[in-house]
Order: C-alpha cells, then sequence, then structure tokens
C-alpha cells in the first residue's frame, strides 16, 4: 500500500519548508534509510531520510518550492501502484483523517472560557520526522525557575533516528516540565511553560492536558504567539533597525553575525515577515548599506589621517554549495570526535633499514612497493598481536575484530574516501601495494564501490607525501584507532653513542579510550616500530 511522505515540522515554530535539492526523481527504487531531499528552512538544510521502502510514485514538492508543514511531499509504493484517491485527498490518506477524528471523538470536553496568561508561551514536543508520533527526552538542560533566552539549549530530544537539541525559540522563565528525563510523550503534547516569573500556570497545564474546545483554543493563541516572538513585519522591522530596537532574526543568524562581526541593524531580512536569516547574513557585505552621511564620515576621517591608507580591493566571497559526501564527512567526524574519547601516541621510528630494503625490494623485475605499504603491512601485523587496538565499542560489548581490514585515506576531489583492504594481514608487499593502487585510483575517478568501502577494522591516514612531519587524525569509526604517518626527515641522531646522519619517521597513535587504554595502544607501537624498523620480519 502506497505511503503518503509529508513535508516535516523540524521545530516547534516551523510552519514550511522549501525542498533544495531531490536526490530521487519519480520511478526511482527507495530503501529505508535512504536520503529522498534536502529540506531547508531558515534554521538549516537537513537530509530528509525515507522511513519506507518502495517505489517513489510522485513528488509534491519541486526542487525550490517551498510549502506548509505536513503538505504532500511524496508518495511511495508498490511499482505501478494506483495513487490517485491519495493525490485527490491531499496531505493525509483518508485512513489517517479517519483516526484522528477518532483520537478527537475520545478526549473529554474542558472548559471554553480558559484564558491564556500574559506572556505564557507553550513548548510542544517537536515532529522531527514524517513518522515520528513519540519523541523522549534525554536530558534537559534547563530546570524549572531558571531563565531561558531565546536561542538556549532547553533539553536533548530522542526518537528512534538520533539525540537532537532543542533550542528555545522563546524567552522568559521555564515555569513547568511536562514530561522528565527519560519520559516519552507524543508529539505535539505539552512539553514545557516558559513566561513571567512567579506565574501560575496549572491552568494552563490542565486544559492543555485535558484537551477539547480548551486545548485548541491555547493551540490556537500557541500558534499566533509563538511567531510573534520571533519575527515581526518588514516595515517593523525597519523602524527597529533605525530606532535600535530588537532586531528580529533566527538564532543561527545571529550566531554567524556574531562570528563574523556583524552588526545585524545594517542586514536587510528575506526571511517571512522581513525576519534575518541565514543566507542574508552570508551573503552581506558591508559596502552595500552605507549611506551618504556615513560615506562622507568615512572620508573625511580618511583625508584627515596623517599616513592614510586608501584600500583598492573589494570585498569578494564564494558560496560553494556543500556535496552530500562533504556533509557525511562533516557529520561522520563530528560524531567519532564528540562520541569517542580520543587521545594520541606518538613515536619516531629508525628508517634506515626501511630505506635499504625497499631499495632492494623494488630492484627485482616488476616490483614496486612504497613506504606506505609496508606501514600497511606493519599495521596489519601489529594489530594481528595485538587484537584491542582492532576492536570496535557497543554500548553492550567490546567486538574484538580477528580478521584485519585496514582502511587507506585517500584525498579526493569533493572531500575524503577509505577504500577498504580486505584480510591484509594476509596480502604480500607486492599485493599490497597493487590493491592501495587499484582502489585509490577507483576513488579518484569515482568508480569504487560501497562495498569496495565497507568493512574497515583500523585506518592509516599519510600525509608525508605532502611534507607533513608529525599531524593527528580524528577516528574512523567504527574503528578504535587511526595511525597518522609522516614525512621521512634526514636529520642528526645518536647511533652507538655518535652522532650520524639517520632517516626518521614520525607515527601517531589515535585511540578510543573505551576500547584502548594507553598501554594497549604503546605495546602496538612497539611492535609496530620492531617491524618498521627490521623489515625483513615481515617477509617471513
Amino acid at each position: 500500500m502506497a505511503t503518503v511522505i509529508t513535508m516535516p515540522r523540524l521545530s516547534d515554530t516551523m510552519t514550511e519548508g522549501t525542498v533544495a535539492t531531490w536526490l530521487k526523481k519519480v520511478g526511482d527504487k527507495v530503501k529505508e534509510g535512504d536520503i529522498l531531499a534536502e529540506i531547508e528552512t531558515d534554521k538549516a538544510t537537513m537530509e530528509f531520510e525515507s522511513f519506507n521502502s518502495g517505489t517513489l510514485l510522485h513528488i509534491g514538492i519541486q526542487e525550490g518550492e517551498t510549502a506548509p508543514v505536513d503538505s504532500l511531499l511524496a508518495i511511495i509504493g508498490n511499482e505501478g501502484e494506483d495513487i490517485s484517491e491519495l493525490l485527490k485527498g491531499g496531505t493525509t490518506p483518508a485512513e489517517t483523517k479517519e483516526e484522528k477524528a477518532e483520537v478527537k471523538e475520545d478526549k473529554p470536553a474542558a472548559s471554553s472560557d480558559f484564558k491564556m496568561p500574559e506572556g505564557v508561551k507553550v513548548v510542544t514536543m517537536p515532529r522531527l520526522s514524517d513518522t515520528m508520533t513519540t519523541g523522549t527526552v534525554a536530558t534537559w538542560l534547563k530546570k524549572v525557575g531558571d531563565t531561558v533566552k531565546e536561542g538556549d539549549i532547553l533539553a536533548e530530544i530522542e526518537t528512534d533516528k538520533a539525540t537532537m537539541e532543542f533550542e528555545s525559540f522563546n524567552a522568559g522563565t521555564l515555569l513547568y516540565i511536562g514530561v522528565e528525563e527519560g519520559g516519552s510523550a507524543p508529539v505535539d503534547t505539552i512539553l514545557a511553560v516558559l513566561g513571567p516569573a512567579g506565574t501560575d500556570v496549572s491552568g494552563v497545564v490542565e486544559n492543555f492536558k485535558v484537551g477539547g474546545s480548551a486545548e485548541e483554543s491555547i493551540r490556537e493563541e500557541v500558534k499566533s504567539e509563538t511567531p510573534s516572538a520571533v519575527m515581526t513585519s518588514g516595515a517593523e522591522t525597519s523602524q527597529n533597525t533605525n530606532t535600535g530596537g530588537r532586531i528580529f532574526a533566527s538564532p543561527l543568524a545571529k550566531k554567524i553575525a556574531e562570528e563574523k562581526g556583524i552588526n545585524l541593524a545594517q542586514v536587510k531580512g528575506t526571511g517571512e515577515n522581513g525576519r534575518i536569516v541565514k543566507s542574508d547574513v552570508e551573503n552581506f557585505t558591508p559596502s552595500s548599506v552605507a549611506s551618504p552621511a556615513q560615506a562622507v564620515a568615512e572620508a573625511s576621517q580618511t583625508v584627515a589621517a596623517v599616513k592614510p591608507f586608501v584600500p583598492a580591493g573589494e570585498v569578494y566571497q564564494e558560496e560553494i554549495k556543500n556535496s552530500q559526501m562533504r556533509k557525511t564527512i562533516a557529520r561522520r567526524l563530528a560524531e567519532s570526535k564528540f562520541t569517542a574519547p580520543h587521545y594520541y601516541l606518538t613515536i619516531e621510528l629508525d628508517m634506515d633499514n626501511a630505506i635499504a630494503s625497499r631499495g632492494m625490494i623494488n630492484s627485482l623485475p616488476d616490483t614496486k612497493v612504497s613506504f606506505n605499504d609496508m606501514v600497511i603491512k606493519a599495521s596489519a601485523m601489529a594489530l594481528k598481536k595485538h587484537p584491542q587496538v582492532n576492536s570496535q565499542w557497543r554500548e553492550d560489548a567490546m567486538v574484538l575484530n580477528h580478521h584485519v581490514n585496514i582502511g587507506v585515506a585517500v584525498a579526493v576531489e569533493d572531500g575524503l574516501m577509505v577504500p577498504v583492504l580486505k584480510f591484509t594481514d594476509q596480502m604480500s608487499l607486492s599485493q599490497i601495494g597493487a590493491n592501495v593502487k587499484d582502489l585509490a585510483g577507483k576513488a579518484k575517478s569515482k568508480k569504487i564501490t560501497p562495498a569496495e568501502m565497507e568493512g574497515s577494522t583500523f585506518t592509516i591516514s599519510n600525509l608525508g607525501m605532502f611534507g607533513i612531519q608529525s599531524f593527528t587524525s580524528i577516528i574512523n569509526q567504527p574503528n578504535s584507532a587511526i595511525l597518522s604517518v609522516g614525512a621521512i626527515i634526514e636529520k642528526p641522531v645518536v647511533k652507538n653513542g655518535q652522532i650520524v646522519v639517520g632517516n626518521t619517521m614520525t607515527v601517531t597513535l589515535a585511540c578510543d579510550h573505551r576500547t584502548v587504554d594507553g598501554a594497549t595502544g604503546a605495546q602496538f607501537l612497539q611492535t609496530f616500530k620492531a617491524f618498521m624498523e627490521n623489515p625483513v620480519t615481515m617477509l617471513a
């Protein structure tokens, strides 16, 4: 049976969304978890994931178009399925409407003469996807009695897909919490109440809970009041700008403006009712808003200067749309950095024997081995001796991988790819070299398959060819460690009590402290060092 996908509501004040990009077209097969489209609000552009499998039968909102929350976004079903009735029904299937009517009938009636106290705002459980029906409060970051500013994080809300920070779009005192930590509640139920300190909100809570006409009255008041708390008409915005009054802008726009040192009073808002949004700040250039009086004043100051500096250039910026690869890289690295407790171990290697051994190996016909190939081989052999470094963290258990699949970071035009050498420990040096060359070529020509980038148990990143002597990397989850390899440097070293010219290479192991203790990581590096400084042991 076909499923209607609607425009999701990504915050309690979001009323509409814009389709930035469709990643699927009508007729395409869709699997659960596939990214259907990128949905843009005034807060962010987010990937919209499908929670259904089937064929994309209909697109209701084209790229660049804006539509209200709950509008028909798409329909997914069986190939060739008749969806004419769903299209006639608009945004919601008839069955859903009937279910909503039945739910509404079950609600007891409430007092219709209830009046919302002045300045009080009801915050409801947000719907973060078109299929989300309930949310769980993972953490409250504010408690009853705390002062809340617009843009403060109230709580972390958890769904079956992710845990997200929930931002307040109102200012006031937190007067009531409707869902305690660990508790779950349906979308649109009361999550919190904000308002002037000391306000009695027992009536608000009671009437909101019981439903009926009073609840509808409160919801209508919430809808009418909430936008006015964050935006105003274009004329009012202009007036506030000129008189030093409040500037209406999204929290993200305010944050970007603060980081860039931009005065929001000079920025013209293109959002609803003149609200300043992210793109307004990013596209703002000071020269475009300078008044004649300001220009004269600035010119006078320049003339009055003893040694004036007359700028000849102009502000020039270029905006490059983030690719899906860049977004994925950013998301995965941020998740790794802020969830896995990283620590770093650095060791210096004597590379004289490695250089001599490589020269001998490459003197053989049809043989070509790089230092990176030797690093991969030494790592694979060391991982067999220290499987805890070759592990993965799970909440209920630690998984020790006794097979070795090494991912090799490869720089490509749009970012970074990590092809995986399966069962690396079973490969010879020349086999490693051939496979790395093949996979790197595929990655750079965009011909690599997903299967060739899956299943890594350990990762190596080498910047030595760029002259980088030492660096640290972010762990490639779900791996427990990543090895950063620097350049081979010729420098004075001490051997047998004598200062001689030697060749050294610095490597740094980033470890996830949940699975790899300091001593374990150090032992791995000692084994790795022994193999690299005596390459003949890798040939046995």
